[in-house]
Order: structure tokens, then sequence, then C-alpha cells
């Protein structure tokens, strides 16, 4: 199927819900795909939990749900919760935002690279590259956290961004997860701190922001 490239303006939170993978299964009140639609429809531009990863006042240029970004190596694309354009100082940023409540991150880098196939190793080369890792990432790391990283550094060149960003908005108040993003921080020799910003010079030249962003649990009942 080729890439769409024509997007219709949304009308309100349940629009989302057809764009999921699996929409009867995840639009849930509680679960993330239900609530961080909700977060963003509710808010003028930016959520401030999301406007808090950037310097001065960011704007929100554009934000489309559930995108899509292809990678090498067949299967499936990277299906982004949020996919955004932000302008702050001056500069732009193509930010991908992964919504979380009680989820996990999905299957670790040992799991899904288990006797790997040909297109499993394109595709873990092709990561790596994008991300400027000298090879296979640990065991432990999560695989959804390099591939949606990875999202936002291939948009960030498709539209020529200043700079990319990957954003946890965690909706948990027990920050479930949270040490699995933070070992897979770590992979950029960065110790991070909720609801803080870190930033990233890449061995690519990319400037990458990453970030876990605390949300609001008032959209969890919603």
């Amino acid at each position: 199927m080729p890439r769409q490239r024509i997007y219709l303006p949304s009308p309100g939170p349940s629009t989302w819900q057809q764009f999921l993978a699996e929409p009867e299964k995840q639009w849930r009140v509680g679960y993330s795909a239900r609530t961080i639609a909700h977060c963003w429809e509710h808010c003028d531009g930016l959520p401030p939990e999301v406007s808090a990863m950037f310097p001065g006042d960011p704007e929100l240029l554009l934000a489309i749900p559930e995108h899509k970004v292809p990678l090498a190596g067949g299967g499936r694309d990277s299906q982004n919760d949020v996919f955004a354009l932000i302008r702050f100082d001056g500069k732009t940023c193509a930010a991908t935002i992964e919504g979380k409540v009680a989820e996990p991150f999905g299957p670790t880098v040992g799991e899904w690279y288990n006797a790997p196939s040909n297109g499993k190793m394109m595709r873990m080369k092709h990561l790596c590259d994008v991300l400027g890792l000298d090879g296979t990432p640990p065991p432990q790391i999560r695989y959804q956290l390099l591939h949606r990283t990875a999202s936002a550094l291939i948009e960030a060149t498709r539209f020529k961004t200043d700079e990319a960003a990957m954003i946890v908005q965690s909706f948990s108040p027990t920050k479930d997860w949270f040490r699995d993003f933070a070992a897979f921080a770590n992979l950029f020799g960065v110790e991070p701190t909720a609801g803080q910003p870190d930033v990233i010079t890449l061995p690519t030249g990319m400037t990458l922001r990453i970030g876990w962003a605390i949300g609001n649990p008032a959209f969890l009942v919603l």
C-alpha cells in the first residue's frame, strides 16, 4: 500500500480509534490509545507536559495520530501514537509521541531478535545506522523504543527539521516501565529524569531529544 499523504482534520477524539491496529481491543477507558487522544484533542496546541520538553514557548504546527513510518526489512511499519511538527526558539522538530499507561513497551531486543530472519537483520542494521549505534543493543532493551526513536529521526530527515524527538507521554501514576525507558536512554550516555528532556548529538550529526513526559491522570477516565 502506498504511503498516505493526505490527512483530514479531526472532529474529536473518537476519530482516532479507526486508525488503531486493533480498534476494538485498544480503544478502552484507562488505556493509552484513548487517553492520549482525549489529552491531545483537549489541549489548544501541545499538552503542557510535552511542551515542557522544549525550551521557550513551543508551538504545535501539526499533529498526526497513529502515524506510520516505513522501515527497512519489510514487515510492519512503525505506527507512532502521535507524530508532531513542533516549532521552538526558531527551530523545527519532528517528534514521535509514545503514549503509555500500564502497557509495556513490547518485546525486548532479545525476544524480537532471537534467531532473526534476513528481514529482521536488515531492519536491525537500519535502526542501528539511523540511531548511530555500533551494533545490536543489549537483549534487555525494548525494541519498540528503538523503532519509535528511529521513526522520529527518519521523519526529521524527510521534513528537513533541525532536530528529532521521541517523547514517552506516560499517564501512569506509578511511572510504570520508566526503568525500561532509562535503560534505552543509557545507550546514548544519559541518565533520564522524568519530566525533563535530554538532548543528544548522535554520531550521525543529528540532534535527538528524548524525554519522559508526565501526563495528566484526569484523561484516564474519559
